[in-house]
């Protein structure tokens, strides 16, 4: 093993985080008695951050706590489960399984399709909470990992056109997420009545360690040219080489993140780099050697610089890339050659090799509801009943009805045109809008973002159309936070809330998701980010090149300054035009 590079961290006490952590006996704490607790809706002291490790936020209805306050009574307490769903891949008899539990057992009974391919629970009451774990655990699901300092839901590009070789992508994923899972009884004891689900040795955690991670950690999968997992919003990231239409191996690239913290220039989004290329029979060694390279020498004392991508600034790309191939016991290949050139989903029908059909339906927000004249949970619930494949939920919070014979094609289309699950009427800037949940459940929210989206939309597809742009699309995010949720960090136009009604506006992403935008202007109320908005796609109109995007288009005539190596420039004022 190289030196240890924990002797560059300060000398400075332990994060709080990492003594409930080595306290909490493999992350039981004291969870079994809180759910006891009738004078409470919520967990108590160490175990509202334990919970996170088993798949749950403690969140409350922001929007009625004051109301709630006033007459003296506890917030509205529950907790937002989301479930482990390695590639987003789901059976139609779960969705069904799932759409009931939502229908029946939460406060809002809609299904959240996240942008990490896999669903979320809002409004989880105290009662319902053991019960949800078991109702997952009889669909084959759990919720194990998705939250904590733990490697959370792998993902994987959701391509329905190569099926040969994303079916070996999805099961590396599987692999990779089954690989890294925490080793502890405790998800089992607490909420399966002891069944030993996972494991039957003793508890231990060879691989994340009995204090676990330092910080959250994510891993993607991916199949270029489609970069729909978003990449460098990612720590360890497999990229798939294929040859002769099967999976070889993967180029590995490490450090990608994207949250910061408003007014600390020591944080910073910054895109993952290349170590090099790895056969298929080393991927979950590397896996591995990178997460405990990262156990090992992450900052446990700050955790606004615990994450991978401050590990490698802090010691080096290369000597941690050193440290990995001793641990994988394999040197990194020369990186395959790869492009990304997309990011979307492919909304609509599409054919794969095999000659079945997918369906990809655009789901504004990933939130499944029965709305006035959009009965969009119902709808997928009559699909479900008849569907002979499988859902795939997407890294654009879109799903899949994947694996469509011929013969049921028509009556697909069908249920969903008499749902309002396909509307001709979205536009192409509409389908390449994202926004995270934000209020009123999201306890970080700082702005709207979820419910600010659309109405947003409505005004910029407005300039759109008024500049003869309405064919074209700009990818456009809204976060509530700088957290990163809604990976605004990646995008061509980013909204990243700053308190309630405004934002900063950051330009200069690019379409396939391979450059960090710029902060252009701060703390903007929404109708002078429309302004400034109608300006500059007016001048995009007016002086692009051929095929031009917008995240290009800024770049090039020098509005503002492309961020090249953001540990050093994404704070630098002077790169704004």
């Amino acid at each position: 093993m190289s030196k240890d590079p924990r002797a560059k961290l300060p000398d400075a006490p332990l994060a709080d985080n990492e003594r409930l952590k080595k306290e909490s006996n493999f992350l039981r704490g004291t969870i079994e008695e809180d759910l006891k607790d009738p004078l409470t809706g919520g967990f108590k002291g160490d175990n509202f951050q334990i919970i996170r490790f088993h798949g749950m936020y403690e969140q409350d209805d922001r929007d009625i706590r004051a109301e709630r306050q006033e007459q003296k009574l506890e917030p509205l307490k529950n907790v937002m489960l989301r479930c482990r769903l390695p590639g987003g891949i789901i059976q139609p008899k779960q969705w069904l399984g799932i759409d009931e539990f939502a229908s029946e057992h939460t406060l809002y009974g809609s299904i959240r399709l996240t942008n990490r391919q896999t669903f979320q629970f809002h409004g989880v009451l105290k009662d319902d909470i053991k019960p949800m774990h078991q109702w997952l655990h009889h669909l084959g699901l759990d919720s194990l990992a998705t939250a904590g300092d733990v490697n959370r839901n792998v993902m994987c590009t959701s391509n329905p056109i190569e099926s040969k070789v994303h079916q070996e992508a999805y099961e590396w994923a599987k692999k990779i997420s089954e690989h890294l899972l925490p080793q502890t009884h405790a998800y089992a004891e607490i909420w399966l009545d002891g069944k030993k689900q996972f494991t039957t040795e003793p508890d231990k955690e060879p691989i994340l360690g009995s204090s676990y991670l330092p910080r959250k950690f994510k891993t993607t999968v991916s199949i270029p040219p489609l970069n729909d997992v978003d990449i460098h919003a990612n720590d360890l990231n497999f990229v798939a080489v294929e040859e002769n239409g099967h999976l070889v191996g993967f180029n590995v690239l490490v450090g990608g993140g994207l949250s910061m913290e408003h007014g600390n220039k020591a944080t910073y989004p910054n895109t993952a780099k290349e170590f090099g290329y790895i056969p298929l029979d080393k991927t979950l060694a590397c896996a591995e050697a990178v997460v405990s390279t990262q156990r090992d020498w992450g900052d446990r004392t700050n955790r606004k610089a615990a994450k991978t991508r401050y590990t490698l600034q802090r010691v080096g790309v290369d000597v941690f890339k050193d440290e990995v191939e001793q641990r994988m016991q394999f040197k990194f290949e020369p990186i395959r050659p790869y492009e990304f050139t997309e990011r979307g989903d492919r909304i609509g029908w599409v054919q794969c090799e095999k000659g079945l059909w997918h369906l990809t339906l655009f789901i504004e927000n990933g939130r499944i509801l029965d709305y006035p004249n959009r009965p969009l949970k119902t709808g997928l619930r009559e699909i479900a009943k008849i569907h002979q494949g499988d859902f795939r939920l997407t890294a654009n919070q879109n799903i899949i009805i994947a694996n469509i014979p011929e013969d049921q094609k028509e009556t697909i289309e069908k249920i969903s045109r008499e749902h309002a699950l396909i509307n001709d009427e979205f536009t192409p800037q509409r389908k390449a809008s994202m926004a995270c949940v934000s209020f009123p459940t999201c306890p970080l929210a700082m702005a709207e973002s979820e419910r600010f989206l659309p109405g947003f939309i409505d005004e910029i597809d407005k300039i759109m159309a008024k500049h003869k742009m309405q064919e074209e699309s700009i990818v456009l995010r809204v976060t509530g936070c700088p957290n990163g949720c809604g990976r605004a960090m990646l995008s061509e136009i980013g909204l990243v809330g700053k308190s309630i009604g405004r934002y900063n506006l950051h330009l200069g992403g690019n379409k396939a998701g391979t450059r960090i935008p710029r902060m252009y202007r701060e703390n903007l109320p929404y109708t002078e980010i429309l302004e400034i908005l109608d300006d500059l796609i007016g001048q995009w109109a007016k002086q692009r090149l051929d095929n031009e995007d917008f995240g290009d288009f800024v770049i090039r005539t020098g509005i503002i300054k492309p961020v090249v190596n953001a540990a050093i420039d994404f704070h630098d004022e002077s790169k704004i035009a």
